[in-house]
């Protein structure tokens, strides 16, 4: 069990991103690419494991002095580090046998997943801003990935949507690390030495600000109208706006972002969103008719 554990399944959520190209390219119900994505995505999954291995295994110390992390198997000591060490290698080894299956540059891309985020947990976790940039860089890979295993050209609106959307979740789960030194005074990341409260609160803004933006401006897009045959995609903002004004009262109201993936696990209202913007979008791609639902 400790040693499922060590895997972080609940994050493997994280790579349905490797499916959105295919979902945007109205091609979900094309049986043979599902299954080759479902491969892709077990190869990513594996390979992001390896990531959480040996990350915990470098931040054992660290862990320890956390309230929530110091539970994770290698911080409590339920696996010895040899061990981790060892079940490391067999999920990369697996993985990446897994992603070349697939296709070679699949294998490609989830190598470059692999090395930034090893250079992540050797060092560049702990430079500041740097370290949110490579975590959000870690989606875009996922639809990069996503669309090379299904063939699919991934469009840059959507690239820079994910970034953004990352970038954001990213921000509030540092602020909650921030939080957690005002109250206990423990440094839970060495990273954090660049942050304070009032700059994380300016970049959240900042950022969710620009995510309604460049929403917006997708959904008016000419080349955007033009795909999905209607002018009205701009009512689907409402989706957006809802489940980022959530994250926003969930971060400054109930101060609990420690873990974007605990939130969309359990948080009823961001799930209620997102439901009703991909049910929106499902309608206007795959609902067989001839004027959007929207019209």
């Amino acid at each position: 069990m400790q040693y499922l554990k060590l895997l972080r399944p609940s994050h493997w959520a994280k790579n349905l991103f490797l499916y959105i190209p295919l979902f945007f390219a109205g091609e979900m119900f094309i049986l043979s690419k599902v299954l080759e994505l479902l491969i892709g995505f077990f190869a990513f999954s594996l390979v992001a494991s390896s990531i959480y291995i040996i990350n915990d295994y470098m931040d054992v110390e660290a862990d320890k002095a956390h309230p929530v992390k110091c539970k994770r198997p290698i911080a409590s000591g339920a696996v010895s580090k040899p061990a981790a060490l060892v079940f490391f290698v067999l999920c990369l080894a697996i993985g990446g046998f897994l992603a070349y299956y697939v296709r070679p540059k699949f294998a490609f891309v989830v190598g470059i997943y692999f090395i930034l985020n090893l250079l992540y947990s050797f060092g560049l976790k702990n430079i500041s801003i740097l370290d949110i940039l490579i975590l959000s860089a870690g989606f875009v890979l996922r639809i990069k990935a996503g669309g090379v295993a299904a063939n699919i050209a991934s469009s840059e609106w959507l690239m820079i949507m994910v970034f953004l959307l990352a970038l954001f979740m990213a921000i509030a789960k540092r602020r909650d690390d921030v939080l957690i030194k005002t109250q206990s005074g423990k440094e839970m990341r060495k990273a954090s030495k660049g942050y304070n409260m009032d700059f994380m609160n300016v970049m959240l803004a900042l950022v969710s600000a620009v995510i309604i933006v460049a929403y917006l401006m997708y959904t008016m897009a000419p080349e955007t109208m033009a795909r999905f045959h209607t002018y009205r995609l701009y009512y689907t903002c409402l989706f957006v706006i809802g489940g980022l004004l959530r994250y926003l009262q969930i971060t400054y109201v109930e101060n609990d972002t420690g873990s974007p993936t605990k939130i969309l696990y359990k948080d009823r209202f961001i799930q209620l969103t997102i439901l009703l913007w991909v049910l929106s979008f499902y309608v206007i791609i795959y609902l067989p008719t001839n004027k959007s639902f929207f019209e």
